[in-house]
């Protein structure tokens, strides 16, 4: 039908009898000459007609913009002054011959050549279908299938081998709600479509398959945020006889290789590790951004003996943080800027946020401009001036409450600042986060939940605490942290029977609950399990963030709305009656149904 894509027509084609086929991006009419610009996913060449060829100019005025076109033609130079060197044909165009309408179409639900912002994201996703010929979208998805491409082809490289798991499971509890799929020839009963292939690979180890990987579509129904999908894709690897260290050293030389192949982008030889408990003290986040250089610093010392009870509080107690934030030249900030910011960390748990604006450090407390001056002492100043390196026109932030408040709020507070006083630098910072707690503990429902996943293993020197101290269990679980974001997380896997039924017993899981949910894998277990560990890459946020996109759902081709509806194809919508039928499912009317008086 073609002879050529619009986009890779270039000088080297001059005189070249060409066959196009594509959309009218663009038409414009001068009179005597019609242009059209030709559209296909590679580019756009611009085709001429003129009245000379009588019957394909006559079709040429017919068209509208997004007609669906086939045109034979003859490719010359522009005329000179009209070159467009902007665009990779700008140097050519091609003499229309010969114009075949394929298709006609209505007026376009919005123009193509907008940003993603200049129309409702409802309205684009209503259709999508529109909204993907868009050349942004198009080269976002171009991007996603050559980082697909270039993973697969590093893993099959490194002896793993593309192992497809059940998409129709068993029911798990691995933090989210499963979507339940209901079964026809097992009435009353139901499948689970998988959160993830854990279980599964972790089988497959003991299978002897020794290096799995898989790219997979994964499905939790969980409140959703604006980096959240009902339905997600994943890529999933583990590896037998592979302890943490080599494992980690593979996955930075893919990564390595990744944004050299798409992006021509050098990653650092070595990527930094940095302990959670560190992360957490200087930058309040197990995710931090080492673009952004603001650090938080513990001051519960300096306020443990002040009279300020809001300070002296969470410093006495052994739950509770005390920390400060150096912002550099914080002093150009309005009171109203300072109040808008103390009212976004609000939005994590904050009570409040105190600030002290440093003049004049030379001057001490005479420098200083601030409400809680007042109440705090001279050592006290002193030392939060030295500790957090304050200079002339520097302002310093306060959280003073439970560590998980501070921490959050103050981890939040500080990206933001970092992005709205242009503290961000520029290009790729990967960090590997280490050393996670095995646990963490619920107050209110006094239990014990794991911090990765129930398959996590402990150090082997923590092995003995699981059970008397489990607050002072590490994990072998690392995280893949890139500009602040988390694009992978692993561990190495329990492997012996022992320690993962301790493990259940620690989480609140009954021997009879592990046998029903976990018994399968309680099984395998016995039968000779390898050493085993993996990660698993979310692929729609690690596109995003190489893509630059704003959201997952611009880098899907057919993404969830943040309600989890499609509002392309209107799903969900009911079902039918004889399919309830079947499936042995009865809808449960509400009063105002049955009886018709919202009794």
């Amino acid at each position: 039908m073609r002879s050529h894509y619009c986009g890779h027509l270039n000088e080297s084609h001059i005189d070249e009898e060409v066959t196009l086929c594509g959309w009218a991006h663009r038409r414009r009419d001068h009179g005597g000459v019609i242009f059209i610009d030709l559209r296909d996913r590679e580019g756009i060449s611009q085709v001429v007609f003129d009245p000379d060829t009588v019957e394909a100019f006559a079709s040429a005025e017919m068209v509208r913009s997004e007609f669906v076109l086939r045109v034979k033609g003859r490719v010359r130079h522009r005329p000179k002054g009209t070159e467009n060197p902007d665009m990779p044909t700008g140097m050519i165009e091609v003499l229309g011959k010969e114009l075949e309408i394929f298709n006609r179409a209505e007026t376009p639900p919005f123009q193509l050549d907008i940003d993603d912002d200049e129309v409702s994201e409802e309205h684009r996703l209503r259709y999508r279908y529109v909204d993907l010929r868009r050349p942004a979208m198009f080269q976002r998805l171009r991007l996603r299938a050559d980082i697909s491409r270039t993973l697969r082809d590093y893993l099959d490289g490194h002896g793993f081998l593309d192992i497809e798991t059940p998409m129709l499971t068993k029911a798990t509890p691995e933090g989210a709600r499963d979507y339940l799929v209901p079964s026809r020839t097992h009435q009353g009963h139901f499948f689970a479509l998988p959160q993830s292939p854990q279980l599964f690979k972790q089988l497959l180890m003991m299978s002897g398959m020794d290096r799995y990987y898989q790219i997979v579509r994964c499905f939790r129904d969980e409140d959703l945020r604006a980096d959240r999908q009902p339905e997600f894709t994943q890529l999933d690897i583990e590896a037998s006889f592979m302890d943490e260290e080599a494992l980690m050293g593979l996955i930075e030389d893919m990564m390595r290789e990744l944004f050299a192949k798409t992006l021509e982008v050098a990653l650092p030889k070595s990527f930094p590790r940095m302990t959670y408990a560190e992360a957490m003290r200087r930058f309040g986040s197990d995710k931090p951004d080492l673009r952004i250089s603001l650090e938080l610093v513990d001051v519960d010392d300096l306020m443990s003996g002040v009279e300020f009870k809001v300070f002296a509080g969470p410093a006495q107690d052994p739950d509770g943080r005390v920390a400060a934030l150096r912002l550099p030249q914080g002093c150009k900030l309005t009171r109203k800027e300072i109040d808008d910011y103390t009212q976004y960390v609000g939005i994590y748990g904050a009570r409040g946020l105190a600030y002290i604006k440093v003049n004049d450090v030379a001057r001490g407390r005479d420098g200083l401009q601030s409400p809680i001056l007042k109440f705090l002492p001279d050592e006290a100043i002193d030392g939060i001036l030295a500790r957090t390196g304050a200079e002339d026109g520097d302002l310093i932030f306060f959280g003073a409450d439970k560590a998980s408040i501070v921490n959050e709020a103050l981890g939040a507070l500080r990206v933001k600042l970092g992005h709205d006083r242009e503290l961000v630098e520029r290009g790729w910072r990967p960090l590997w986060v280490v050393d996670f707690p095995m646990f963490e503990h619920d107050p209110k429902a006094d239990r014990w939940s794991a911090l990765h996943h129930p398959f996590t293993a402990p150090r082997e020197e923590d092995i003995g605490k699981l059970e008397s101290n489990p607050g002072d269990c590490l994990s072998r679980a690392y995280d893949m942290v890139l500009n602040g974001t988390e694009v992978g997380g692993g561990s190495q896997r329990i492997y012996r029977e022992n320690v993962q039924a301790t493990v259940f017993r620690r989480l609140g899981i009954s021997d009879e609950e592990a046998r029903d949910k976990f018994g399968f894998l309680l099984d395998a277990l016995k039968y000779g399990c390898p050493p085993h560990g993996g990660i698993a890459f979310g692929l729609d946020r690690l596109v995003m963030l190489m893509t630059g996109a704003s959201s997952i759902r611009e880098v899907m081709a057919f993404p969830k709305t943040q309600t989890a509806a499609c509002l392309l194809t209107r799903a969900p919508s009911e079902a039918d009656s004889n399919q309830l039928r079947e499936l042995g499912i009865r809808l449960r009317q509400s009063k105002v149904e049955k009886d018709g008086k919202g009794r």
